[in-house]
């Protein structure tokens, strides 16, 4: 699915250079295997229904049944309508796996159009019998009237000849032999149906869609012919596109995929939220992927191209990236740790920080001795790694708590809180506060739901680091069920019935003064302590163990926080690249004796480079002789000066700086200005 991660070392005195690309890649590779399972887990659900509805269409049509028979009485074709979401750039994954899983286990003949290979009907037939048959077809033929039989090149592009065609793979089918035909039922029906996949249905013009669908269903009674739209917007695009008298011939059932944001909220679950891989995303980072996901084009495989960016930019730039690697290998490779290597972590910020914090003799040994640092080193790594363990289990027992309030100060999903517990201290912020005033309001119900939770979550930490938080969460379980099921409540309801009489402001004012003074006297009921003492206990928990990751020693080795270098990646700026190009070209071309400093033109640069200089100096019309005057005098060793001056300007003109003048014919309009 995507390329395992290819680049060279920063300096070629690297001692390990092999060792941080081999971990480069082999972190790659379980994490590409990962996401490959996540989203055939995600569209597991989703091929099972479609592989059912297929089935039924296909044995309704294999047994000639009363409902088949209904059917073909009004020419209906069998329609799957399967809404993907505007995600168009992760269709194409959908469909691969729709295909397989048909061709595996329904049908051999699946055939996927898309709208830019079929701008009229005669482009559709050809594509459509060119996959199925795996031949290549010639669009001339349909005009020769006695081109019928299929052959190895050329074949006629009609229904009545793809029918000709299925009809006789079937009966050769039929007459194989037993061990054969037993082979081939066991993983396609006797007469398997033809599948047309229409991949982006919206772009496919009217016309094309109402003849085919007219012609189809004209010979369904001959041919087992089921359609699946493939929908980027609503189902509504059917009745849009299709005038009623057409789209009555169709017998549609909607299917609907996972949505995009709950794919990428799983994505985030099981590749960041988790112990199983050692490299990590700071704040700002996820901040960039996610933003242009929500903003930019819902895609999933472009938030994980972009995560694997973030991996590849890591291990590049990182020298102590060697060291992000997973638990079992974190002693050998801190005991291989040159001398240079060591100096490397004692320039690290977090580990400065450290230093400051330790007692004067420590702090000789940390900063001098190689053997005393390799020994904190691989016990600050080992913290680190507990450091995740632990924080993931603490932020899913807050979300548990955050995402069933009524309102979600701290977002609904858990990348949000993530983002918020990256951030900085998550229980100094407002959002935090109010959810624990909305938290103090829970009732005995919520809570209990969300105890049970929090234990199951705590029970599976393998270590023991939990047992007494588990212990004490049953507790409290214990002492709800222990409540008596009605609670004191305060008889005195006067002031509300006042206020319920007042309706005057003088009144009103005094009489939730009043409210307010009498609910401060209140006496707390038995629940009530116990559910402030519940959430004082989930506060500690959260004090305790959701701490910043940038706050942890060593956090540099496993976060990538290069957010600024991401974005320049990621977010394209073509008019500043294409000015730095055509300005500067020893910038992209690595060739200094086309650095010219002071504002100068080499003679040596590309001609549409000297070009481009020069009508930077030019006003809104440019003289086309006077331009070419200039540049011969700029470069006097052009040959076929001419045509390599109109080509260069030629080259400006599809650039988009400039355009012809109607004004003069021997003038150029300029059309850009200021710097970038």
């Amino acid at each position: 699915m995507f390329p395992a991660p290819d680049f060279r070392c920063t300096s070629n005195d690297s001692e390990d250079t092999e060792l941080r690309f081999v971990t480069c890649q082999s972190l790659w590779n379980q994490i590409k295997s990962e996401t490959e399972q996540i989203q055939e887990n995600l569209n597991k659900q989703l091929l099972e229904n479609l592989v059912s509805f297929l089935s039924r269409s296909h044995s309704d049509f294999q047994e000639k049944t009363t409902e088949w028979t209904f059917k073909m009485k009004f020419r209906e074709i069998p329609t799957a309508a399967l809404v993907l979401g505007v995600n168009v750039t992760d269709h194409d994954l959908t469909f691969r796996g729709l295909s397989d899983v048909l061709q595996d286990n329904i049908t051999p003949y699946v055939a996927m159009l898309e709208a830019k290979d079929c701008p009229g009907i005669k482009n559709l037939m050809q594509k459509l019998m060119g996959q199925l048959m795996n031949c290549d077809l010639d669009v001339d033929s349909l005009e020769d009237e006695d081109c019928v039989q299929v052959s190895q090149n050329r074949v006629r592009c009609s229904m009545p000849s793809l029918i000709s065609w299925y009809d006789s793979v079937t009966k050769k089918t039929d007459s194989e032999t037993p061990s054969k035909k037993r082979n081939s039922s066991s993983r396609h029906w006797q007469s398997p149906p033809v599948v047309v996949v229409f991949k982006d249905m919206e772009s496919f013009t009217t016309k094309v869609l109402q003849d085919f669908i007219v012609i189809s269903s004209q010979h369904i009674h001959e041919l087992p012919l089921v359609l699946i739209f493939g929908i980027a917007t609503s189902p509504m695009i059917i009745h849009r596109l299709l005038p009623h008298s057409v789209s009555s011939l169709l017998c549609i059932e909607l299917f609907q995929s996972i949505s995009c944001k709950e794919h990428l909220s799983t994505i985030i679950d099981k590749l960041l939220l988790t112990s199983q891989f050692p490299f990590k995303l700071g704040e700002k980072v996820l901040q960039v992927l996610i933003n242009i996901f929500l903003y930019h084009d819902f895609s999933v495989q472009n938030f994980i191209k972009g995560f694997q960016l973030c991996i590849v930019e890591h291990f590049y730039s990182q020298p102590l990236s060697v060291l992000c690697c997973h638990l079992v290998d974190i002693k050998k490779r801190v005991y291989s740790l040159s001398h240079d290597q060591c100096e490397n972590i004692r320039r690290l910020p977090s580990f400065r920080r450290y230093v400051e914090k330790q007692e004067s003799g420590k702090q000789i040994e940390l900063l001098t001795n190689d053997s005393f640092l390799k020994v904190e080193t691989k016990k600050l790594l080992e913290d680190l790694h507990v450091y995740h363990e632990n924080y993931v289990r603490i932020l899913r027992c807050l979300h548990v708590f955050t995402s069933s309030l009524p309102k979600y100060p701290l977002g609904k999903q858990i990348r949000e809180l993530h983002c918020a517990c990256l951030e900085n201290r998550v229980w100094e912020t407002e959002e935090y506060e109010s959810s624990l005033q909305l938290a103090r309001m829970l009732n005995k119900t919520d809570l209990v739901t969300m105890l049970q939770q929090c234990v199951e979550i705590l029970m599976s930490s393998s270590g023991k680091e939990f047992d007494r938080a588990v212990e004490k969460l049953k507790e409290f379980l214990t002492q709800f069920q222990n409540l008596e099921a009605s609670q004191e409540r305060d008889v005195s309801i006067s002031p509300q019935k006042e206020l319920q009489k007042k309706t005057d402001l003088y009144h009103l004012q005094k009489t939730l003064l009043e409210l307010k003074e009498s609910r401060r006297s209140k006496k707390l009921t038995k629940f009530e302590m116990l559910r402030f003492e519940v959430v004082d206990y989930i506060d500690s928990l959260v004090r305790r163990y959701l701490v910043p990751a940038d706050e942890r020693t060593l956090h540099e080795v496993v976060y990538f926080n290069g957010a600024a270098v991401l974005r320049g990646h990621l977010n394209a700026a073509p008019r500043t690249a294409l000015h730095t190009a055509l300005n500067n070209p020893h910038w992209y071309l690595k060739n200094q004796a086309l650095r010219c400093d002071g504002g100068g033109i080499s003679n040596k640069a590309p001609d549409i480079c000297i070009v481009y200089k020069l009508h930077l100096e030019c006003g809104r019309l440019i003289n086309l002789v006077d331009w070419l005057e200039v540049c011969d005098d700029a470069n006097s060793t052009f040959t076929c000066f001419h045509a390599r001056f109109i080509r260069a300007v030629s080259e400006l003109e599809l650039l988009g700086f400039i355009k012809p003048s109607k004004q003069k014919t021997d003038h150029v309009a300029r059309l850009t200005w200021g710097g970038c």
